[in-house]
């Protein structure tokens, strides 16, 4: 909930999107003025940066020099802001699809209703003063994240502005579930007796909703700031790497390879995971927090769990070497990335083809399981009339890219043959 409400915040201050709202309500300390961060990577149906906390703030990594108080200063910058609105969305639609053990209606799957009235602050660090502080101080090549960040050739950021709540504020949602066949899955996989659900999150003041950032370059001891920002530019300037981007359907290929290379019983033990996770936010937010720190190759990355459903999973991935470790563990972690794209409705149904064992053959089989996929589209504002052309806007084309790479990779999963 919490990422819906900053998403909102971001949208609806700068609609450009160099406003990037902070996902986790545990992680908004790490994105203040001064924060390091490191940008996570963009994929076809993520475009938009976002970026991943640190530990440390700039002057961490900085040897001492003249003007100390410049790290200090940034405040100086203040204004005040309010935002308030409220969203009501209906899916419509009347898809039937075949469970067991009748022939069940999947109409009007879900309407959604959202209230916020948030008053905001902005605080501004002038990049005047960080050019400033590069004449003023040197960056410290031998501080071990410094080293870290380098062998693992990552981009460095500092955060430069920020959104902050100047007064705590509460959000409340509500989720009614109108068609038969979504209301039996939330009474499936969740016990619960009734298809309406309520949820509320208050946020306190001071906390960061939303934040902007600047790219910091590094060659020798001389740092410094990137005033255009640019892909394919490195943090460290002596590499002279740049970054190349993909088209959508090699990305989602290339990512998810590794499942197909995996044998049989391993991959059957993925998708239990996986299915685990689809089940509980709480593991599901376990699960990628883990395989992503195996993808940044973050040294105290460790795969034990207190749960057991994810043991056989994480104890399969822990006896692999360094090497043999990364590629599925980035199959893995793209693939939650792209489910973490999909509304909470979309991912029941995803369940549910799962326990049914038809995922792998919604692309192409019957005209049940195609009408389940055009279903899970609707929902994500995708539009498919008579004439089989998609209708969407830029988010219903993004939540397509995003839907088709959770079918491909537990599509990979589900094959046994």
């Amino acid at each position: 909930m919490f990422k819906k409400v900053t998403q909102n915040v971001a949208k609806q201050m700068d609609p450009k999107g160099e406003l990037v709202p902070v996902e986790s309500i545990v992680d908004q300390d790490h994105f203040r003025i001064h924060c390091l961060v490191r940008r996570k990577r963009k994929t076809a149906f993520r475009p938009f940066p976002s970026y991943k906390r640190t530990e440390y703030k700039l002057h961490d990594v900085l040897l001492p020099g003249k003007d100390e108080s410049l790290l200090g200063r940034d405040q100086q910058d203040s204004r005040q802001y309010a935002t308030a609105g409220s969203a009501c969305d209906q899916v419509d639609g009347a898809v039937s699809v075949a469970t067991e053990p009748t022939l069940v209606e999947l109409g009007g799957s879900a309407s959604f209703s959202k209230k916020w009235s948030i008053k905001m602050e902005e605080r501004h660090l002038p990049v005047q003063q960080l050019d400033v502080l590069t004449t003023e101080r040197k960056v410290n090549t031998n501080h071990p994240f410094i080293q870290q960040l380098r062998e693992d050739e990552q981009n460095l950021y500092v955060v430069h502005k920020t959104i902050e709540a100047s007064e705590e504020v509460s959000y409340e949602e509500s989720t009614k579930a109108t068609g038969k066949f979504v209301a039996q899955l939330y009474a499936k996989f969740f016990a619960k007796g009734t298809s309406m659900r309520k949820q509320s999150i208050t946020i306190p003041k001071g906390c960061i909703l939303a934040f902007r950032v600047i790219q910091v370059t590094i060659k020798d001891a001389e740092w410094g700031i990137h005033h255009i920002p640019e892909n394919n530019t490195s943090t460290f300037v002596s590499d002279g790497k740049q970054r190349t981007s993909i088209l959508p359907l090699k990305e989602v290929k290339q990512n998810c390879q590794a499942f197909s290379q995996l044998p049989v019983e391993l991959r059957g033990t993925f998708l239990e995971a996986i299915k685990v996770a689809l089940r509980d936010k709480d593991i599901f937010q376990e699960l990628a927090q883990k395989m992503e720190e195996v993808y940044y190759k973050t040294n105290t990355c460790e795969l034990t769990t207190q749960s057991p459903k994810l043991k056989d999973m994480l104890s399969s991935l822990q006896s692999l070497s360094r090497n043999d470790l990364h590629s599925p563990a980035e199959a893995v972690y793209y693939t939650l990335d792209a489910l973490s794209e999909q509304t909470e409705e979309q991912r029941l149904v995803l369940l549910e083809s799962l326990e049914k064992k038809a995922v792998r053959h919604q692309p192409q089989e019957g005209r049940g399981q195609y009408k389940t996929t055009i279903a899970m589209l609707e929902m994500s504002g995708v539009r498919i009339p008579k004439n089989e052309f998609a209708i969407c806007d830029e988010e219903g084309f993004l939540a397509l890219e995003a839907l088709y790479a959770s079918l491909y990779s537990l599509d990979l999963l589900s094959n046994s043959e």
